[in-house]
């Protein structure tokens, strides 16, 4: 089953024709509501606002190669490691969900338009049968033992907002595409089917209202952060200054008071316990 196109057999009654044009709709769709969630956030519009904003306080000028360093670093850190998550198990549940995605989308593609009347396509069926596997397990372990409204606000797991939308769509698009693939040929294969492509539109046509669009979003923001650190203006935040420095302790009379002449790293205080107090 893995190894099989789970279009090759849709061909038959769909023509591949409309499945390209349905995958080329909700390319459509996303970019249009990406557009959309642009304009009705001011999301752009800020980003550059305070881009100039931070140009003003800078006390360096950086050049274009470390610009293109900083860039480098934000995509190998934040953007394929997903470094920005403290919290080693929501870290490995975004990698396995974000790279599920990926695989799984992009199998999708392959199929319908190289192999989209072919049983035999090679690698890609396996491509896609695992992305859509690695999707719903990072999924479904952030739904269940994750989210903070579930594991830190006691809510029930069960609980929808619309901030939900996004993650909903995905598990719900890997499970019925999953469910589809194992029972085609059967009653319950169409109807499995009819809940993928639901699922599917459902995800790609509520960009404006969803967190989809958060993810071309991110690796710009992370840029901005490491350019604001390298030429000094620091998200036009003041400089936080190191304790153990004299300069600091005149201004602070009272720091060496309460901790020590030295004082050490007080860490992240936090995250010392799990906020599992409901």
């Amino acid at each position: 089953m893995f190894t099989t196109n789970p279009f090759a057999e849709l061909s038959a009654s769909i023509s591949p024709d409309i499945m390209m044009g349905y995958v080329v709709l909700m390319v459509l769709l996303v970019i249009g509501g990406t557009i959309l969630d642009t304009i009705h956030k001011g999301s752009a519009k800020y980003f550059f606002e305070n881009a100039k904003k931070a140009e003003k306080n800078a006390r360096r000028s950086v050049s274009s190669g470390e610009k293109a360093s900083l860039a480098v670093k934000t995509v190998t850190n934040e953007v394929l490691m997903s470094s920005e998550f403290q919290n080693t198990q929501r870290r490995i549940s975004h990698l396995f969900t974000m790279y599920g995605f990926i695989a799984f989308v992009v199998a999708t593609a392959v199929l319908i338009f190289g192999y989209a009347t072919e049983a035999s396509a090679g690698i890609w069926p396996v491509v896609w049968h695992l992305g859509a596997l690695s999707l719903a397990f990072g999924g479904y372990w952030f739904w269940f033992f994750i989210r903070v409204d579930v594991s830190a606000e006691g809510q029930v797991w069960y609980r929808l907002t619309q901030g939900d939308i996004f993650i909903v769509g995905l598990l719900t698009t890997a499970t019925f595409g999953l469910l589809w693939s194992f029972t085609q040929g059967s009653a319950l294969g169409w109807a499995f089917f009819v809940l993928f492509i639901l699922s599917a539109t459902t995800l790609f046509s509520t960009v404006l209202w969803s967190k989809f669009a958060h993810m071309f979003f991110k690796p710009a923001a992370a840029y901005q952060k490491k350019v604001t650190k390298a030429d000094g203006s620091q998200e036009n935040l003041p400089d936080v200054p190191e304790l153990s420095d004299a300069t600091t302790k005149s201004r602070y009379p009272d720091i060496p008071e309460y901790m020590g002449d030295n004082p050490g790293y007080m860490g992240l205080g936090i995250k010392r316990e799990q906020p599992q107090h409901y």
